[in-house]
């Protein structure tokens, strides 16, 4: 590498990698709060943050949710990197995945942060200017990503290839056991069928969901009292991940008992807990969320659907959409207005409406419930589906809680939860991007060598590798935050965010080394990449997302 003229050994003023990254978080944090502050001036009244005001000052907001997004990434990197040298356990990959990811995320914050295709987070957005460079700062810059240290993190993946991870995650050993498991399951039982699965449209075989129930998926996270493996979210993190590798419709299989099972848990009566939550654990029954109406989108405030009391059970009328795996489930976590005088998130109530799962010829058997399956790019396995309910009934001891009007605020203490499983099923797809495109750059040979040889081949690689490692960081982060009990919607909204972009664009650069074939429907990366698409949208969109986040860091 050149520097003023002579050329640098690649590690030359970067012995000390953590020491180094560890100085270039403060003056990172401070650009951040600065910024913060800066934006608070501008949309905050009388102490509190004005809705017009946040609004006409959206793209500023949003710049500042990725800013703090990718400061809090950093972090996090960081801190695994330290843990891993303590440990004895910091190696060459760990190394340069650790400087790569700084030296990029440091340029990317200097000079804009993408936040889709066409949109960059720049600090004048922001009414900052980039800091005098600090030493660190400025040797990260100059040297940490450069061309020789991509090349040789490339090389050191081919001689690791096989692996399901690149580089120590900085897991415990029990969380690598439950890793390697659920590994070897799904090389053997889900990525050789995924792709078949998907060109067919076909529902995930219910062998495979027997499969999983016995291996504890559907009860991971229920308290071993009500039957489940009372295990950790960090360990939820992981299957979902490992899961989401072979085909994202598995690894979300789990996602709706999840939800279910902790809406149960926050919200639920005692009686409810106890009839529910063991079988919800044993995958005997599956459950499906049912929250999205037509022209509401992410605005769940203003849902139409009502349920009407009845004597002593309730009356369901009204459509919903985007329900995924709704036919064949035997529970809907069903949210409808109850308080027909109000128009806000004040007059829903939360209900597990039974229903019979359908077949193929009659998928919703139900009385009062009928439904059309919505044809969809990818995210295929459990289906799409538009519901309408008329005259539908629900038990008036399937409310959840017992109390109505708690609907709104018993799913709002699920978004933590859902938001990090997301963020894993992210990652999921962004490593079988990454290990297809490795594949595909190995075995493809153009001008008399592989295409892995060729340095924006093999750059695109290394990239990959450093930001699922900055994704797999913050998610872990994320969930060891919800397991000690703390608040971390700010954490997971980020680990959902930067996942969700980290995913697609995994996808698409392993697509683009495919070259013409990514574009044929044969080869996999057609279905990584339609899958990928689906994760900046479902629980909550990119662009609400970082409103949610903007509103917590200025409020």
């Amino acid at each position: 590498m050149a520097h003023d003229g002579v050329e640098m050994p690649m590690n030359a003023g970067l012995a000390d990698i953590v020491t180094l990254t560890g100085a270039a978080l403060g003056p990172v944090e401070s650009l951040l709060a600065s910024a913060t502050a800066r934006l608070r001036e501008q949309v905050c009244q009388k102490g509190r943050v004005s809705a017009t005001a946040l609004e006409e000052n959206q793209y500023g907001a949003h710049a500042l949710s990725w800013l703090a997004t990718y400061v809090e990434a950093l972090g996090r990197l960081h801190a695994w990197a330290g843990r891993l040298e303590a440990e004895g356990k910091f190696g060459e990959m760990e190394r340069l995945i650790l400087q790569i990811g700084f030296g990029e995320y440091l340029a990317q914050i200097k000079g804009g942060i993408p936040m889709s295709q066409n949109e960059t987070a720049r600090l004048a957005d922001l009414g900052v200017e980039w800091p005098d460079e600090t030493a660190p700062i400025a040797t990260l810059l100059a040297r940490a990503n450069a061309p020789a240290a991509r090349a040789r993190l490339v090389a050191l993946m081919r001689e690791n290839h096989g692996r399901a991870t690149f580089g120590a995650s900085g897991l415990d050993d029990e969380l690598e056991m439950i890793r390697d498991q659920f590994r070897r399951y799904t090389d053997e039982r889900v990525a050789p069928n995924a792709h078949g699965w998907h060109l067919k449209d076909e529902l995930i075989p219910m062998e495979v969901i027997g499969e999983l129930a016995e291996m504890g998926v559907f009860g991971l996270t229920i308290p071993e009292e009500f039957g489940g493996l009372g295990l950790s979210k960090a360990s939820m993190v992981v299957v979902s991940e490992e899961l989401s590798r072979g085909y994202i419709g598995v690894g979300s299989l789990g996602t709706r008992s999840e939800i279910a099972a902790e809406l149960i848990l926050c919200g639920g009566t005692a009686e409810q807990r106890a009839r529910w939550l063991p079988a919800l654990a044993r995958g005997e029954i599956l459950p499906t969320a049912v929250f999205t109406e037509p022209n509401t989108g992410s605005d769940l405030g203003a849902l139409r659907t009502r349920a009407t009391k009845q004597g002593e059970d309730y009356v369901v009328t009204g459509n919903k959409t985007w329900i995924t795996h709704a036919a064949r489930t035997h529970v809907m976590t069903l949210l409808a207005r109850t308080d027909p005088d109000t128009t806000d998130y004040r007059g829903l109530s939360m209900f597990l409406a039974e229903k019979t799962p359908g077949t193929e010829a009659e998928p919703f058997p139900t009385p009062g419930m009928s439904g059309g399956e919505i044809e969809v790019l990818g995210y295929r396995g459990m289906k799409e589906y538009e519901l309408g309910f008329d005259g539908f009934r629900v038990k008036g001891e399937n409310l959840l809680g017992g109390i109505e009007g708690q609907g709104f605020k018993q799913l709002m203490q699920t978004f933590e939860s859902a938001r990090i499983q997301t963020a894993a099923r992210a990652i999921g797809v962004a490593q079988s991007a990454l290990e297809a495109g490795m594949k595909y750059a190995e075995d493809r040979r153009q001008f008399g060598k592989s295409l892995i040889e060729f340095p924006r081949v093999a750059g695109k690689l290394a990239m990959m590798a450093a930001e699922i490692m900055i994704a797999r960081q913050l998610t872990y982060h994320s969930a060891r935050q919800k397991d000690g009990g703390k608040r971390c919607d700010l954490e997971a909204g980020m680990a959902k965010l930067l996942g969700a972009r980290i995913a697609w664009s995994c996808a698409d650069n392993a697509l683009q080394i495919h070259g013409g074939n990514g574009f044929a429907l044969e080869y996999q990366i057609s279905r990584i990449l339609c899958d990928a698409r689906i994760l900046n949208i479902f629980e909550g969109a990119a662009e609400i997302q970082a409103q949610v986040i903007a509103r917590r860091l200025l409020g």
